[in-house]
């Protein structure tokens, strides 16, 4: 279904959303993306669900979509091409510093993450949680 559902695997406390944000720049080695390599896209949910505590998900379309229940949608969600894996930010253009990818949706951005880019993870993780502070689109 499209409900969003808290995941209770994550109820850690934290001092605010900025102190986990910083604390997971620290978490693991720059991880560089290898094409087909689905570890990546696990390892890409993870740091989302690290990031927004009790996040809801969803799979739509074949790809995961990720939602705050109290902002009545989604703000994010990634699909793993061959080549690349592509970030969708929803309320993307209220995102600072803006994401580099345009879209033809008036509000979306997108980050486009090639084979053998280094993710600037600590940027992610800040783009994340603005994301996930923002209204959500569509009907969760």
């Amino acid at each position: 279904g499209n409900q969003l559902r808290a995941d209770a695997s994550s109820g850690a406390e934290h001092n605010g959303p900025l102190d986990h944000v910083l604390a997971l720049a620290h978490v693991a080695p720059p991880l560089v993306f290898h094409h087909q390599d689905e570890r990546f896209g696990r390892h890409l949910d993870a740091l989302i669900v690290r990031t927004v505590p009790g996040v809801g998900k969803a799979v739509k379309w074949n790809s995961p979509f990720y939602g705050v229940e109290d902002q009545g949608g989604w703000f994010l969600s990634f699909h793993c091409f061959t080549k690349y894996v592509k970030v969708t930010f929803f309320s993307g253009t209220s995102l600072r510093p803006l994401p580099p990818g345009e879209s033809k949706h008036e509000e979306v951005r997108y980050l486009d993450i090639h084979e053998d880019d280094q993710l600037d993870e600590a940027q992610l993780a800040v783009w994340v949680t603005q994301a996930s502070q923002l209204p959500g689109w569509g009907k969760a």
